[in-house]
Formats: structure tokens, C-alpha cells, sequence
């Protein structure tokens, strides 16, 4: 299993640091800050890339970057999928708000994307109706990434129900609950790791740098 360096989510400068300190063999980027501080740049990217560094994006920012990117950034995952075929959607899709380092970056809301797709499969395993599915799609479009949680999307499509309905639709969606950009961030350091494998048996042997906001979610914890 490859060596990973497990870092905050990405802002300006985080790349070029990286290089400097660990000289990594490759770098994936899952989560960046946009906010208190400036985002990650394409060209530090692009940068570390001209290194032969292999620079890989994944789930949040890594994905958005590595779409913008493209041929020069390698994506894996659906959403970079999904923002490589739509160039318009919105960058918010992504975006959570986090805790501190203390507690590892622990997300506080929930991405448009986590939700769509759990919807989605509430929907497709007959949980909920047709109707339900449109109102809480829209529900979740309509809230600031801010306040996007489960609660506030089920309460925000279902105002007129009594708080029974409302916590029975919430059970159900927490039951069916998909963390796609969590199975993208997955899928990422697999490849990693299965490449550095190779470089391992070749002798070549450095370790990766991820940036990541859970990592013991993401299974990281170092």
C-alpha cells in the first residue's frame, strides 16, 4: 500500500509547498478552501505537473481543477465526469462547510451532489415518489452550500407536512444516504496506490501527497 501525506484541503501555494518539502511521487487533490483564503491556482498545478509530478483530482476541488484542466490533470470519479461534460455546473455542487484541524475537517453540511445522488437512489429503489424526488432536488439546488444539510432540504420540500412526514422522509434519505464525492476520493488513491505498487517493485518508491478534508473518513488517517 503506497505512503500517503495526508494535508489540509488545498489553497494557493499548498502545491508548490508540497513539491518543496516531500517531493512527492504524485499528488491527488480531493478538497480545497475558497473562502478565508485564496483557492489553489491552475498554474501551480500545471507547475508541479512540468515536474513530472502526476498531479490527480478527485471528488470537490480535485475534480473541478482536474476538469478545467484537462488532458494536462488526471480526473477519476463521477463527479469530474460530470463536470467534464458540463462545463457550466456550478462550482457549488461541491462545496461543504468544514470544521477545523481539530476535528480532521469534518464536513458541517453536505454537498448538492451527495444529496442529488441520494435522492436519486431513494427514488430508483421506489422509496419515494416521482413528485417527492423533484421537490427535494430543487429544495437542495435552492439552499446556500452554507445550509445545505439532509434536515433543511427534507424541511424546505415538505413545508406544509407535519413534523411525523418530515423526520419518516428524513430516516429514509439517511438510510439511502450515497457519499459520492467520498467514493471518488476512494477511487483516486486506489489508483494511486496501485501505481505506486509498480514503482515499488521497480525501485522507485516515493510517497504521495493528498489533500483531503476528512481523512479519517476517507480512510487517510495518519
Amino acid at each position: 500500500m503506497a505512503d500517503v501525506i495526508c494535508l489540509a484541503p488545498a489553497v494557493q501555494g499548498s502545491i508548490i509547498a508540497a513539491v518543496q518539502r516531500y517531493d512527492p511521487a504524485a499528488i491527488v487533490i480531493i478538497d480545497g478552501a475558497f473562502q478565508a483564503e485564496p483557492a489553489v491556482r491552475h498554474k501551480e498545478i500545471l507547475w508541479a505537473i512540468s515536474q513530472a509530478i502526476p498531479v490527480i483530482g478527485a471528488g470537490s476541488m480535485g475534480a473541478l481543477r482536474a476538469a478545467e484542466l484537462y488532458p494536462y490533470m488526471h480526473g477519476v470519479g463521477l463527479i469530474y465526469r460530470w463536470y467534464r461534460r458540463f462545463a457550466f455546473l456550478p462550482d457549488d455542487a461541491v462545496a461543504v462547510l468544514y470544521g477545523p484541524k481539530a476535528v480532521n475537517f469534518s464536513p458541517l453540511t453536505h454537498a448538492l451532489v451527495d444529496l442529488r445522488m441520494t435522492v436519486r437512489a431513494a427514488w430508483r429503489r421506489n422509496l419515494i415518489s416521482t413528485d417527492l424526488s423533484g421537490r427535494l432536488e430543487n429544495a437542495a439546488r435552492n439552499l446556500n452550500f452554507r445550509e445545505r444539510t439532509l434536515s433543511r432540504m427534507v424541511r424546505e420540500a415538505l413545508r406544509e407536512a407535519s413534523d411525523h412526514d418530515i423526520e419518516a422522509c428524513r430516516q429514509i434519505l439517511a438510510g439511502a444516504f450515497v457519499q459520492q464525492k467520498k467514493r471518488d476520493a476512494l477511487s483516486a488513491l486506489q489508483l494511486v496506490r496501485e501505481n505506486a505498487l509498480v514503482a515499488a517493485e521497480l525501485r522507485n518508491f516515493r510517497m504521495t501527497v493528498a489533500f483531503a478534508q476528512d481523512l479519517e473518513d476517507a480512510g487517510l488517517a495518519i
